[in-house]
């Protein structure tokens, strides 16, 4: 098994980047974490609970040589690349502005660190969005299915995924590429998890009556976000180089079921109201997937009961707003 002395987390005061710090520092003290960062975003909820565990870099990955002196500087001996624009719908309106900063990010990123030959192992936070539409017979999505992205972001992400592919293959970077399907996150306002939970508690404080939605049709794999962030960790760990992972739960369920497990847990009685600017031009509407791969290389498995987990969101998301 793997040991890391330095740890940096790209994007580490975003939503995934800040749960990542929290886990690994649970999980292993002797790991020094390091984050870039370009916003504050959950910046101050790290100092507070971590104080000098994080060393924090402001640096904006758009930025070559900034990227370059930083990496010398900590020369991390292990990468996860969390950073990135990540709103699906937003993409749909500002692909430019989506695109020009996913891609250039990865590639200073990967380029930086063949330059400056620190050889570290690089996690490229991949997403099942890359996959696209499967159709129902191609299902569970494993590894072998073709990318074919529906939406501009999920077109970024790609451009990750094959890029990194790049590097590993032609310039020897030790990378491992990760592709996680849906999980619940309590920091990120824009999943429709937490856009529901977020309206749900407006509800029981008495400030909304209704529960705006997109589409509830859409059918989805789910995991707990504290049995992502330890995916994440594994990969790190036990992962082996080259290899690319589909990282997913055991509970399928509609987006339509979700909102009705949150409904019954939390007992306020509310009505919905479909928003049409919360609709894609073009959605996933089945999403079963395997990894079945990263389970044997690994030994991971979800520990988080699904209703556990929608409860553990609701409950955060009560705290956080």
């Amino acid at each position: 098994m793997k040991k890391f002395k330095n740890c940096l987390i790209t994007g580490i005061t975003g939503s995934g980047g800040s749960y990542l710090a929290e886990h690994i520092i649970e999980k292993n003290l002797k790991t020094k974490i390091y984050g870039f960062y370009r916003s504050n975003g959950y910046k101050n909820l790290l100092k507070k609970k971590h104080g000098k565990k994080i060393t924090f870099f402001k640096v904006d990955l758009n930025n070559y040589k900034n990227t370059y002196n930083a990496l010398k500087k900590i020369k991390p001996d292990l990468i996860f690349h969390l950073a990135s624009n990540a709103d699906v719908r937003e993409s749909f309106d500002q692909p430019i502005k989506i695109s020009n900063n996913n891609n250039i990010i990865t590639v200073n990123l990967l380029e930086a660190c063949r330059r400056i030959r620190i050889n570290p192992l690089i996690i490229i936070c991949s997403t099942s969005e890359v996959y696209g539409n499967v159709k129902k017979k191609d299902m569970p999505i494993s590894e072998n299915n073709n990318i074919a992205p529906i939406n501009p972001y999920a077109v970024t992400k790609a451009y990750q995924d094959l890029l990194a592919q790049v590097y590993n293959k032609s310039f020897g970077l030790r990378i491992i590429i990760t592709r996680m399907f849906s999980y619940s996150n309590a920091r990120r306002k824009n999943l429709f998890q937490t856009a529901f939970a977020k309206q749900i508690v407006d509800c029981e404080r008495g400030k909304k009556k209704f529960v705006e939605h997109g589409n509830l049709d859409s059918v989805r794999t789910f995991v707990d976000i504290q049995d992502a962030m330890e995916s994440y960790w594994l990969t790190a760990k036990k992962g082996k180089i080259g290899e690319i992972y589909n990282i997913c739960g055991n509970k399928v369920i509609s987006v339509k079921n979700y909102l009705d497990q949150l409904k019954k847990i939390s007992g306020v009685g509310f009505k919905t109201k479909l928003n049409r600017s919360l609709l894609r031009p073009v959605d996933i509407n089945l999403q079963i997937a395997s990894c079945k791969k990263f389970k044997q290389h690994t030994g991971w498995t979800p520990k988080v009961s699904f209703e556990q987990s929608v409860k553990n969101l609701l409950n955060e998301v009560r705290l956080l707003y």
